[in-house]
């Protein structure tokens, strides 16, 4: 059964919102640590305003979330795509634990656990989109960008505050 113009604009919609709420759960644990906890630590040179933060992030929780949508119809009955789905959510969900962990529990070095498997998962998860949708697997690279740099990030503030 072909789906319908209204279901497929609200699975859109729906991703969309999914990933933006996972970055929902995240901001309550990072919001009220910036200016408190994080604002302490001795960070790199190349740490970006923390201005830039809130706008990347809401663009690549809305490229994620359009990307899954692209994968998810072509149908959850393919293995292939059934797989990368359930990757994709899982990947979501250690991209919110990350703030609760580095944040929440002011963990830097668990962050730098988090944010690195995270990576990994973030890249196979990018290369099975790829073969599923070019166009998906592409709207997870800038993803994939912002995580090298926010890993380095983590690794280098852990590294400046034993």
């Amino acid at each position: 059964m072909k789906p319908t113009r209204r279901g497929s604009i609200g699975k859109l919609i729906g991703s969309i919102a999914a990933c933006h709420g996972a970055g929902g759960i995240g901001s309550i644990f990072t919001t009220t640590k910036i200016a408190t906890w994080y604002v302490d630590l001795e960070k790199p040179a190349f740490t970006p305003p923390n201005e830039v933060f809130l706008p990347v992030w809401l663009t690549l929780y809305t490229l994620m979330g359009i990307a899954i949508y692209l994968v998810w119809r072509k149908g959850l009955g393919v293995t292939d795509v059934k797989t990368a789905f359930i990757l994709f959510w899982i990947q979501l969900g250690l991209n919110a634990i990350w703030s609760v962990v580095f944040f929440g529990f002011e963990s830097i070095l668990g962050g730098v656990i988090i944010i690195i498997s995270l990576w990994v998962l973030v890249l196979i998860t990018m290369i099975k989109f790829f073969k599923i949708s070019r166009v998906a697997g592409g709207l997870l690279v800038p993803y994939l960008i912002w995580l090298s740099i926010a890993s380095s990030l983590n690794t280098w503030i852990w590294v400046l505050n034993p």
